[in-house]
């Protein structure tokens, strides 16, 4: 096989949320105008813009090497394709999708209702309770269900993008190596985005006090400095700890606090 990685980026919904996402983990993709085959910093990636629901095919039968797309449409076309990674991210959030049962706010359907199911072209969440009594949608936030008087009954499945490999293309070990060296640097990029650094000092009497209300992915680096009474303090948190955190260790003694934007987090 030659060395030239084919890769297919979702278009339509997910398109931008991606080409943000190979960003932030390294690869400028540039997707302008018309065209299908938008330009990567790689010269060993060729990529092309592919519909989400057709991704698993085209890489199931090798037209491409690997792709991403959502869980539901690899179901949905019963693709026998090598789940290389999951990447939480849609649209508008870092959550998963939810395919949901919903009716309107004033049906009496509660849950397990008979059906006869018609496929449903165009929005579907403004069709009941005039041409549908029930729907089966895609939701992220609920947001539009609710803006249409919709309530949820059941959530169906819960879905998310995938990293996917034609199973050829993961059995050559050039091709295995770079989709891999994909799934690492996009996790990467993925985790460091809720992710920050923190930096600080402490006298080493007050350590054991900072310590303890510091959490971090690994055990904190600590570096000795110039004055032997205090050291160094690098480590890791989660976003929505530090408003948190940053008080308690001004309270434990902790001082010359730094936080920093992370670009990836690889563990």
């Amino acid at each position: 096989m030659s060395n030239k990685l084919k890769l297919g980026i979702p278009k339509g919904s997910l398109q931008d949320a991606t080409i943000a996402l190979f960003e932030r983990a390294g690869w400028r993709i540039y997707a302008s105008g018309r065209s299908y085959f938008p330009t990567i910093d790689d010269p060993e990636i060729s990529c092309m813009l592919v519909r989400a629901q057709e991704m698993a095919r085209y890489v199931e039968h090798g037209a491409l090497d690997a792709g991403l797309t959502g869980n539901d449409w690899v179901l949905e076309n019963n693709s026998d394709v090598e789940r290389v990674t999951s990447l939480t991210y849609s649209k508008a959030s870092r959550t998963r999708v939810k395919w949901v049962l919903a009716v309107p706010e004033d049906s009496h359907f509660q849950k397990k209702i008979p059906v006869k199911v018609e496929f449903s072209w165009g929005a579907t969440e403004v069709k009941p309770p005039m041409l549908a009594d029930a729907i089966v949608e895609v939701t992220e936030t609920g947001s539009s269900l609710r803006a249409n008087r919709l309530r949820i009954i059941e959530t169906l499945m819960e879905s998310e993008t995938q990293l996917i490999a034609n199973k050829l293309a993961w059995a050559d070990p050039w091709k295995r190596h770079k989709i891999e060296t994909l799934s690492l640097m996009l996790n990467g990029a993925m985790d460091a985005e809720a992710q920050v650094g923190l930096m600080l000092n402490a006298r080493k009497s007050d350590l054991d006090k900072v310590l303890g209300v510091l959490p971090a992915l690994n055990s904190p680096t600590i570096s000795h400095l110039q004055d032997p009474d205090w050291v160094a303090l690098n480590t890791i948190l989660e976003n929505h700890l530090v408003r948190d955190v940053i008080p308690k260790l001004k309270a434990a003694g902790g001082t010359g606090i730094v936080e920093y934007p992370l670009s990836k987090v690889v563990l």
